[in-house]
């Protein structure tokens, strides 16, 4: 599916967030306070946050490309220490991906975009590697070099990742950093 020197070249992966990082659901409510704040939540999958870090450990800039203002995407991009968030309405995709790759002096080429619905097909079109989860839209998935079997907030990132990673050769010593890391801090990182 990708090759050893395909996966290579990748140095940028963009992330779709409704419909790929999370299950496409959102939860909306206020507080039981007097001033009444809104919340929403989104659930988000660790397998793909693990994935997230391990692309990061392998050198690859990882970026959130949403056309949805969120709170729960950007406190989940911190946590993770993604650098490169994309969060709003003003922005369209198409220029969030412009400006970010025109800043990292990254050709489109070397870009992935993992995205499932229509209004990732503007940046699909653009990047060198168009990704769709399994509960893509069919306009996404007749434009992906790479369909996926997990749905989007189940593992799609996650198995994206390892495809690439595996493809690369960079996988098992990624994997072998990971658990000595984690067994000599205690602490797992996803």
């Amino acid at each position: 599916m990708i090759s050893q020197d395909q996966a290579r070249n990748i140095a940028l992966v963009c992330l779709d967030v409704d419909g790929t990082l999370t299950d496409n659901g959102v939860y909306i409510g206020r507080v039981a306070t007097p001033e009444g704040a809104a919340v929403e939540l989104k659930r988000f999958d660790i397998a793909d946050g693990l994935g997230i870090k391990m692309l990061q450990r392998a050198g690859i800039e990882v970026a959130f490309v949403s056309a949805r203002e969120s709170v729960a995407t950007a406190m989940r991009a911190e946590e993770l220490g993604v650098k490169y968030v994309y969060n709003s309405r003003s922005i369209p995709k198409v220029v969030a991906l412009q400006e970010l790759t025109s800043a990292l002096g990254i050709p489109l080429e070397q870009v992935a975009f993992v995205g499932d619905d229509l209004a990732d097909i503007p940046v699909l079109k653009r990047v060198g590697w168009p990704v769709a989860p399994a509960n893509a839209a069919p306009e996404v998935k007749a434009l992906a070099k790479v369909q996926l079997a997990r749905r989007g907030g189940d593992g799609a990132v996650r198995e994206f990742v390892e495809l690439v990673l595996r493809a690369s050769g960079e996988w098992d010593n990624l994997v072998a950093q990971y658990v000595a890391d984690a067994e000599a801090s205690g602490v797992p990182a996803s």
